[in-house]
This record gives structure tokens, sequence and C-alpha cells, in this order.
């Protein structure tokens, strides 16, 4: 299959028997060659002392009196997140259950949103490796990278945002490989090739560019990738098998269970499910719902067995739509059992 996601250091990693990623040095030293972690001229000894300590050995033991020794205080809290963070994913074992604890019982530590998506993009990374299609690996860039959406008649358009914001800003070379004009209001335009089954094969040479585009209407091809993703999501951090379909509309006056797959969309399901007025425009705001079933009907909670679980997503008023995948495992009615 075709390689993709070059810079997500996956190859860093390894395997643990169960398809997990151990954590490995190497994985452990990119972080340490992040230029906010390098040295620079202006750098005092002690900093430079314990850089080279840790990319000898990353995961060699750090005090916070190494730390104290340093001079620049922007760089002692790097080191204390940085430490931080490795200490947590040493612990953890493997990608997968330091990403979880973040979330299940929420350490004492800081971790930058930054190094939560590059997780979420190793493991993504990890699910897909025997996929043969490219349409699910664009479709997974929305779990960890925010898209610029736009409404334009059916069709609701996702364009990764920071590649948007690049290519629309003043400052943006000439030679950037997409094409550019003005609008008569003077306001600057791109084009993005949209990505299809039909030509699908593009994404392969260009995975770490997020320079495509994918339909997200109702019942699209990328809508119908997103939904498949997502169950290899579930499936792969608590071996459930799940069904999740595109929907138009939930028809119940009162469902049972629901899952915001963005702050957006928590709320605006939570006020509707409550029965709280809900504005037209920002019901507009709502791009897509889904339904999910739990295929093994004894893993579910037994409240809510038998009942779909309605899924949302939304973007926010500034357009951009951020994933936040966690609530999908973390807001799984499953059963103790489970």
């Amino acid at each position: 299959m075709t390689d993709f996601w070059f810079e997500s250091g996956y190859k860093l990693l390894d395997r643990t028997v169960d398809g997990n990623l151990l954590i490995t040095d190497d994985f452990l030293r990119a972080y340490l060659m992040r230029p906010e972690m390098g040295p620079v001229e202006e750098s005092c000894n002690a900093e430079r002392n314990l850089h080279a300590r840790l990319i000898e050995d990353p995961t060699t033991d750090v005090t916070p009196t190494d730390i104290a020794a340093m001079a620049d205080d922007d760089i002692k809290e790097n080191y204390k997140v940085m430490i931080g963070y490795r200490d947590h994913l040493v612990a953890s074992k493997s990608v997968e259950n330091g990403y979880l604890d973040f979330f299940k019982n929420k350490p004492a530590i800081k971790i930058p949103p930054l190094f939560i998506n590059q997780l979420t993009q190793v493991i993504l990374r990890n699910i897909l490796d025997d996929t043969l299609y490219p349409l699910w690996a664009r479709c997974s860039e929305m779990l960890f990278r925010d898209q610029k959406i736009s409404v334009q008649d059916d069709a609701v358009m996702a364009a990764d945002a920071d590649t948007v914001d690049l290519h629309l800003s003043s400052s943006s070379p000439a030679s950037l490989d997409v094409s550019k004009a003005k609008k008569k209001d003077g306001s600057r335009e791109i084009e993005l090739d949209v990505l299809t089954e039909k030509n699908a094969e593009i994404y392969w040479d260009r995975s770490d560019k997020y320079d495509t585009v994918v339909d997200l209407r109702v019942w699209g091809q990328a809508n119908t990738a997103l939904c498949r993703v997502m169950e290899k999501w579930v499936n792969h951090f608590y071996k459930v098998s799940v069904k999740i379909q595109p929907l138009e509309e939930i028809k119940e006056d009162k469902w049972i269970w629901h899952i915001g797959l963005d702050a957006e969309a928590s709320s605006l399901l939570n006020d509707l499910y409550n029965g709280n007025t809900v504005a037209p425009e920002r019901n507009q705001r709502l791009i897509s719902l889904f339904r999910m079933e739990i295929k093994d009907e004894t893993l579910i909670n037994s409240t809510i067995a038998g009942k779909p679980i309605y899924l949302g997503m939304a973007m926010a008023p500034d357009n951009l739509l951020r994933l936040k995948p966690q609530n999908l495992l973390m807001n799984l009615p499953l059963a103790d059992s489970a």
C-alpha cells in the first residue's frame, strides 16, 4: 500500500502485540528536536547540557533542579511541559493508552493541543496502515486538523483551515502551487482540488500538504468515508464493532443518547434535546448527523440497548470545524463489562 503522512512520526514507533503503538526513544527524540526545544545562540550551559543528555537518552531522569538551573523562563516552561508529557507517555507504555488517559484521568500536566493532535494523527496512521482508500485518509485529517467550511448550494466543502489561511495571506509566496484569484470585491480566493473516488489517488503524493477539499454533503462519498474512519477509531481503542451511517435528521422527539463530535455540536444537540429554543442561524451550522449502533448489545449500557446513538458535528460562527475525536471515546455509553 502507498505510504502517507510521512511527518507524523509513525515510522519512529514500534507496535505492541495487540496492535497499539509502542513509545520509542526515537519518537521522544523527535519532540526534543522541535524549534522551541533546541538550544539557540543565547542558550545557557544548563540548557545545552540538559538538551544534550536528553538527545543521548530521551528517557533520562530530569529533576526540577535541572530545569530551575536554566536562565530563560520560557525555556523552563517548555521543559516542564515536555518532561511531564514524556513521563506520561513512557508510563502509559503505548500511544493509545497515553491518549486515553489524558481524557479519562486528566493527569495534572499541561498538554498543548498541538501534542494531542499529533497523537491523534499518529494513532490514525496506525489504524489506516492497511487502507487502500485515500478518501478515508483525507477524511481522517478532520480529526486532527481544523477545517474551513464553505456551504455552496447542496455541497458542504471542507478545506484545511491552515492551508486556506496560508494561501490567502497577503504574505503567501507566489510559488505556492495553488490557483489564486481576486473577486470583484477585492477579496482573495483560491482553488483547491476536490477529492472524490474518481481522482482520490492524487492524495497519496500530497498527503503532507493538506491541500485537498472534501464535500461533506449527507449522502456523499466523503461523509461515508468519515463514517468508516470513526468506526475504525472506536474499534481500535475498545475492540467494539459499531455501525455508523449518515443521517438527514433525527426524527425522534426524545432520543436517548447523543454525542457531539465538537464543542459546537455538543452544545447544539444538548439544547435540542432539552427543548431549548435554537436560533435558525445556529441550527444551520449543524453540518452532519450520524446514527451509530453497537452491534453487540451486551456491550452497551442496558438502559440504552436497542436504541441508536446520534452523533453530530457543527461549525463555529467563523465557519471552522474543530472535531474532538476523544468525545467519541469518552461519551460512548458502554457497559461496565466492555
